[in-house]
């Protein structure tokens, strides 16, 4: 269909698969990818686990099965091509490649070259069936290229040659281009029909321009050009992708209705898409009453739409549901695949039920469904979150046996189950085997290994990992410091850790003035004003300028330590330097006046929030009550607080309508 799903095979195509089944059982016995699961529930699965079954997938679709009697499939096609127009007429020959899409780049290449040469030309519909082979192989930069040639050669196009030319521009995200060969198509004369308008909706949907695509499928209705079930399936999986799930159900619902002809009704692949965007969106229910409503009318759902919805449950914590549904998929004969089981046992590990994570994965491997590096990588986490890191481990040994390669999340996970269990040693050994084995840190190792070295004690091994992050270059700016912030802000280790912030100076990272916030507000809650103070003074002299946020953490700092002289200072200097103080520095500064009985000058500040045109808060209006419970001639005080101007309340209408 385009949109990368199958369909049910016809009875033709099965009895063919199974006279083949019978002539060939060793085949179908190596054969992994053509079994379909038996009827019955999950402990059945064991039962057939080495019985040989049929897919109920469109073989169509997949490569040729590299069991077939040997042949040299390229002489015999080069022998056609190049006696073609002898034996059989061309364009037969050449619609027969293009239904099967037969044929490689090279020998289309080679027919294409002896088409230009031969006289007179062959019709345009024999170019046009070569170039739909080629685009249907994914080769559209090469049909583009074919179709300047043609035109350079003065043959004439088709609608159905523009066609071809404007979908290879948008499967190549070259939608400007598309709207391009659009405008020839008027030109000439021609009308854009559905395909012409599903290859812009699709290219548009590419590109993220989704609220084009939806415009101009609305103009393809208007004008009078039905849009056919590949249309609004392209459709809603734009709009499924980028969130906007409600509107897809909104087509969805126009599709079920008839509004767009009884043959444009949804298919396995429009629900599958729009059940696989609302499980994602978290809106399980609505997902669950459509997968329903295709079942009652016999629309069966593949596995795509059992991931998807198998998926959601999960991710809401519906267990049960889940695994209801996974003994449903095997009834009806659908063969779970490697998706199927990664989404099962992530479940299982994120409950902590290991044992029917680790049996699930033994059962999958048993069917012959080979686990990719996800399903080791959940595993192993799984594992290493139990304490079960001698398993972790074996598991991580047995990727290589089986022709898995660990990559950098494979590392990351056991590394991360050592530090948490205080095993940096091991860790340490892990980090040092990743390297050697050439798979490159990321930026999430060195914070697994650095928060594990400071946990452990060992802030010296933690600097020297620290100075080696920058030969691996992943690095941003301030990240070590920022490590250490998150240290800083669990424990209270301060000369060891002042003397370890100081020392990453040598480092050659220069920490942003959001990492010295992170540092000043650390320093003023452990009650290190003083400290804080003198970062602060410093921060000019490397080149940074102390933001709204800077300000109001030292002033908060100062009235905690009733200095309320130098918290004054600071409000005044930051009004001189052009940063604005907030309401929530005034009510920092009149709190603490508040408290030192100092009534003038809160009195002051809300009549400097009048004029700056700062509308009080909660906070405000607690400390005005605390200012008037305080003076025994509260009536006389009333009389000076200033007017502050009318708020709207909270929740009014801003101009939006239910």
């Amino acid at each position: 269909m385009g949109l990368g799903f199958g369909t049910p095979p016809s009875a033709a195509a099965a009895a063919a698969a199974a006279a083949a089944a019978a002539s060939s059982s060793a085949v179908l016995a190596s054969s992994s990818s053509t079994r379909a699961a038996p009827k019955g529930k999950l402990s059945s699965l064991f039962r057939y686990a080495h019985e040989p079954t049929t897919s109920n997938t469109d073989s169509s679709q997949k490569e040729p099965c590299p069991h077939k009697p040997i042949s040299s499939p390229k002489i015999v096609q080069r022998n056609l091509l190049s006696d073609a127009h002898v034996q059989i007429p061309v364009e037969k020959f050449l619609k027969t490649i293009s239904k099967s899409s037969n044929i490689t780049l090279n020998e289309a290449l080679h027919l294409f070259d002896h088409m230009l040469r031969l006289q007179p030309a062959p019709p345009i519909p024999s170019f046009n069936h070569l170039l739909g082979a080629v685009s249907r192989n994914k080769h559209y930069s090469s049909v583009i290229s074919l179709f300047k040639r043609m035109q350079s050669s003065g043959l004439p196009s088709s609608i159905f040659t523009l066609n071809i030319l404007l979908n290879c521009f948008c499967n190549v995200n070259r939608v400007c281009d598309g709207f391009v060969v659009m405008g020839s198509i008027l030109r000439r004369g021609y009308s854009p029909n559905t395909v012409t308008y599903t290859s812009l909706i699709k290219g548009l949907c590419k590109v993220g321009r989704v609220g084009e695509a939806v415009g101009l499928f609305q103009k393809m209705v208007k004008l009078g050009c039905g849009p056919s079930v590949i249309t609004c399936g392209t459709l809603i999986n734009g709009l499924c992708r980028t969130g906007n799930t409600g509107v897809a159900v909104g087509l969805h619902e126009e599709m079920v209705s008839g509004q767009f002809g009884a043959e444009c009704k949804p298919n396995v692949v429009s629900y599958g898409m729009i059940i696989d965007g609302l499980c994602k969106d978290g809106t399980i229910e609505k997902a669950k009453e459509l997968f329903w409503e295709m079942k009652g009318k016999r629309i069966f759902p593949d596995v795509f739409v059992y991931n998807s919805l198998i998926h959601g449950l999960c991710c809401k914590g519906k267990w049960e549901e889940a695994k209801s549904l996974f003994n449903d998929m095997v009834d009806q004969g659908i063969q779970p695949n490697v998706v199927t089981f990664n989404v099962l046992i992530d479940a299982l590990c994120n409950e902590g039920k290991m044992k029917e994570a680790n049996g699930l994965f033994e059962l999958m491997t048993q069917r012959g469904e080979d686990p990719d590096i996800f399903t080791y990588n959940t595993l192993m986490d799984g594992f290493c979150l139990v304490g079960r890191l001698v398993d972790a481990r074996k598991l991580f040994d047995s990727m290589t046996r089986k022709g898995q390669k660990p990559d950098v999340v494979s590392y990351n996970v056991l590394m991360n189950g050592y530090c948490k269990n205080w095993k940096m040693e091991a860790a340490m050994n892990c980090y040092r085997e990743m390297i050697h084995n050439k798979v490159m840190p990321t930026l999430v190792t060195f914070r697994i290994l650095i928060t594990g070295l400071f946990m452990a004690g060992k802030v010296e091994d933690a600097q020297k990992l620290l100075v080696e992050i920058q030969v691996h270059d992943p690095v941003p700016d301030s990240f070590a410091y920022k490590i250490i912030l998150e240290w800083l802000c669990k424990n209270d280790p301060f000369p060891k850790a002042m003397e370890l912030f100081n020392s990453l100076e040598d480092c050659k990272v220069e920490p942003s003035i959001t990492t010295y916030n992170g540092l000043i507000n650390w320093l003023c809650k452990a009650g290190k004003i003083e400290v804080s103070w003198q970062i602060f003074r410093r921060l000019s002299d490397r080149g940074l300028v102390p933001t709204l946020v800077t300000y109001s953490i030292m002033i908060h700092g100062f009235c905690r330590v009733k200095d309320l002289e130098k918290a004054n200072d600071l409000f005044l200097e930051m009004e001189e330097k052009g940063c604005a103080p907030n309401v929530v520095i005034y009510n920092a500064l009149m709190r603490g006046f508040c408290e030192n009985n100092e009534l003038q000058k809160v009195l002051e500040l809300l009549h400097k929030m009048v004029e700056r045109e700062l509308s009080p808060d909660d906070s405000t209006v607690s400390i005005v009550l605390d200012l008037l419970s305080k003076d025994e001639k509260y009536r006389e005080c009333l009389d000076l607080l200033p007017t502050f101007p009318t708020q709207e309340p909270r929740g009014c209408n801003d101009g939006f309508s239910l």
